[in-house]
Order: C-alpha cells, then structure tokens, then sequence
C-alpha cells in the first residue's frame, strides 16, 4: 500500500482531483492515507477512526471514483445510524462530486414524507445515504433495487448497533448482491462490530488509526453550582470560557427548552436540538449552529447523536450525565484535529457521587475545582457574526448555491466575501451572512427573481 499523503498520488479521476484542489483539500488525514488506495482497489475495509477524522472522505471518494453515472441504478448504498449524519454524509458527497455532471445522490431517511421519497427513488439515483429503518422499507416496499450495488458502506457501525438496528440491518442484507465491496467504518471494536465484519466483508483489510491520532486537548473543570442558581451560573461560566461555538447538554428536553428560553432572556443568541422537534426544525437549528449564526446549542444526548459539527470550541454540562461514558462521549464534541478545547461542568452537592465515579474512571481527566471569574470579558465572543437567512425554495425548485450567491451579490448586492454557507434541502435553503450584511441581503433576494421566478427571504434569529 502506497504511505503518499497527497490525493494527486492516487490515481483519481481528473475532475475529483480538480474538485479537491477546489475544496482545498491536498493533504490527506490519516484514515484517508491508509484507507483510500485499499478503497480504489476494491478491496474490502474495516476501518476504526473516530467522527472528524476525514472518512466521509475516504468512503465518499472511493464510491464517486468508480461510480458511472451513465448507468441509471444504485450503485452505492451508506448506511447512518441518525438522520443527521445522513444528511451530512450526503451533503460532503456532493460536495466532493460537484465537479462530475448529473450524478444523483438520495438521502433517505425517518422523518421525511413516504410519497416524496418513493417518487425521488424511482428516478434512478445513483448513490443512497439512509439510516436502517427507512431504507429497509423502502426495499420492503419493490421501491430500491440493489442489483447494481457495487458498494456498501456502514458508517458508524457500532453506533448502529447501539441504536438496536440489528434486526433492520440483517434483513437488508438479503436484499444486497453478494458480489460487492463492503466498507465498515467504527469508532470501536466491540465484538459485535467483528462478527458483522465476518458475515459481510470478504477478506477485510482492517486500518486502525485511533492510535496515531493526536489526543485531543481538553482543558476539564467544574464549578459548584445549587439547584437555585444553576442557569445563573450557566450564563457567567459561558462568558468566562465560551468561544464562538458552545455545546451545552441537557440529560431532559425539559430543561433543553428551560435553558433556551433562559440564554435567550440574557441575550445570547442560543439554539435547543431535542425530541420535540420536526425534521424541518431540527435542519434549521442545526444550521443555524454549524454556520456560526447562533453561539451555543443546547442539546440532549439522544437527540446530539450522530452530529458532527467542526471546531467547537467548549462543551458545558448543565449538568452531569448518569454514565461515565456519557460524559466521554459529550467532552470529545471539542478539541477535535488537534486542537484544544474546553469542558465545564455544574456540579450541584447531589452531583458529587456522579463526579467522584468519572474522575475514578479516568484518571487522566484531570478535573480541576474552579472558581467562577466575576468579571466579564471585554469582547463580544458570544455574539455571533452570521445571520441566517430562510429561502422559500431548495433543491426541488432546481436551485444550486451558485443561483443563490449570485442573486445576493449581483447589481450592487452584499459583498460575496460577506457570504457563509449554503444549505439546500428539497423544498427550503438557508444562506448565512454576516450581520452586518444581513437586511440588505434579505431585500436583495426578495426584490430579485431567482431562475426567472421570486421567492420569499426571511430572517432567522
């Protein structure tokens, strides 16, 4: 296998590469160097690397590199556990493939209608991003057909198998060809995880690099908080040590929506993900998040599943979850590639059991006891820089990002430097721009047609 860490070595179809080089991505990450050139060669993988890690690149390459978009079936079917990862995992494919013309990419998911999705299907796409539950009926259903498969892929395998996707997981494999490559990726090896390998994969060439990662730098405390002040102290300890992305976790939606409505009276500009919530209104939360509109989610555990939203800068514990590994699981949201980051944990009296169980556990954890500072820090760390703007019209409507940016910067239009990023989904998009820019952009996309037709712009706050 070739050690080359630039993806010019691999032998890529021209218009990827160019694509790449587009992306800036030149350097390979260490599940890519050791994966890919198994990948092209078809070759089965079982591959251990953690979220963040660049395998949605890796897989997402090796399926696009033999795709032929002249063959009107699926060729490739990922599984995710969550619909969010799904939708993320299809929206870096399409970003990888944007270069290579009319290939179609459908993410299949719960939570979205039955009807749209049947009729999407039967236009032939050639790449499925779904989550278990739903692509088992689907096929239930005569509504896929996988005789075309040449690639498999389960991404996040051990989570699926926490999730209880067993059962959706076996039955869909009477439906995959055995002729196929099959591409595991897992964040652990539980033995579960190796007897799924062995009634799946042929021959696979297992790539572990958790080892080679750099440990992330987490800086851990917690401070001593009562029932009575607890959201008091939230807001002082987020001023103290919160950066422009906050990751704050609820162990109940009730205190999702009690925290929100809270942050939201002190002025912070603050977003809740939870059970509660429709598919519309958990895309427009995340997005409001991942482009730096809002400054801090506010997240249960099961409802943050599967979300993988870069550079966070500190996660805080409104208050402490009932497992160790929970804990784990929520501090290492930051100080991911390399960087540091910062955990803050609300400890109440009640609490200290809980506290005392996980600094046992991890002894390298380093808990340090802190003190809240009274003083605020002079600078507007919180306050986010983007604003996001809702478009009445997505990817059913025939619109791309380019329509988009070029309607808010044509004829004297807001700066396109001021433009952040753009999420289309299938009948609605969202478009960040920086705040200062925000109402001038508003009127520029409701004054102007788009694709010979108007659409009505919102603000998001």
């Amino acid at each position: 296998m070739s050690n080359a860490q630039e993806f010019d070595s691999l032998g890529l179809r021209p218009e990827l590469l160019g694509n790449l080089a587009d992306l800036n991505y030149t350097e390979m990450t260490m599940v890519q160097a050791k994966a890919l050139p198994l990948l092209l060669e078809g070759i089965d993988v079982l591959a251990r690397a953690k979220t963040g890690s660049g395998k949605t690149a890796a897989f997402g390459l090796g399926v696009l590199n033999k795709l032929d978009v002249a063959s009107f079936c699926v060729q490739s079917l990922i599984l995710c556990p969550t619909r969010e990862l799904a939708d993320q995992v299809a929206k870096e494919i399409r970003r990888l493939a944007r270069a290579v013309p009319n290939i179609k990419i459908l993410s299949v998911c719960g939570g979205a209608p039955l009807r749209s999705q049947t009729a999407s299907l039967s236009r032939s796409p050639h790449i499925i991003v779904g989550t278990p539950g739903r692509v088992h009926k689907h096929l239930r259903d005569g509504n896929i057909d996988l005789a075309g498969l040449q690639t498999f892929v389960l991404d996040e395998a051990d989570r699926m198998l926490d999730m209880g996707f067993t059962d959706e997981l076996n039955a869909i494999l009477a439906y995959v060809p055995e002729n196929r490559q099959t591409l595991l990726f897992s964040a652990t090896y539980p033995e579960a995880i190796a007897a799924i390998s062995a009634r799946v994969q042929r021959d696979p060439q297992t790539v572990d690099v958790t080892e080679d990662e750099q440990p992330a730098q987490i800086t851990q405390s917690w401070c001593s908080v009562t029932r009575e002040n607890r959201n008091a102290e939230l807001v002082r300890v987020l001023r103290a040590w919160g950066g422009a992305l906050n990751l704050v976790f609820c162990n109940t939606k009730l205190d999702c929506a009690e925290v929100d409505d809270y942050l939201r009276g002190e002025g912070i500009v603050a977003v809740a993900l939870h059970g509660d919530l429709d598919q519309a209104e958990r895309n427009q939360v995340l997005v409001q998040f991942s482009n730096r509109s809002a400054s801090v989610m506010i997240a249960t555990d099961v409802a943050a599943r599967g979300i993988d939203v870069k550079d966070i800068d500190a996660v805080f514990n409104y208050e402490l979850p009932p497992q160790r590994d929970v804990y784990v699981h929520r501090i290492g949201r930051t100080g991911r590639a390399g960087k540091s980051g910062i955990a803050v944990s609300l400890v109440e009296d009640r609490e200290m059991g809980r506290l005392l169980e996980i600094e046992k556990a991890l002894p390298d954890a380093h808990l340090k006891h802190c003190g809240i500072p009274d003083a605020k820090r002079g600078d507007d760390t919180l306050v986010p820089l983007m604003t996001t703007i809702h478009i009445s019209a997505g990817r059913k409507n025939k619109l791309r990002p380019g329509d988009l940016l070029g309607a808010l910067t044509a004829q004297g239009g807001v700066p396109g430097a001021a433009v952040g990023s753009i999420d289309l989904f299938d009948t609605y998009a969202y478009v960040a721009v920086q705040a200062e820019h925000a109402s001038k952009a508003q009127r520029q996309l409701n004054g102007r047609p788009i694709k010979g037709r108007k659409y009505r712009a919102r603000l998001r706050r």
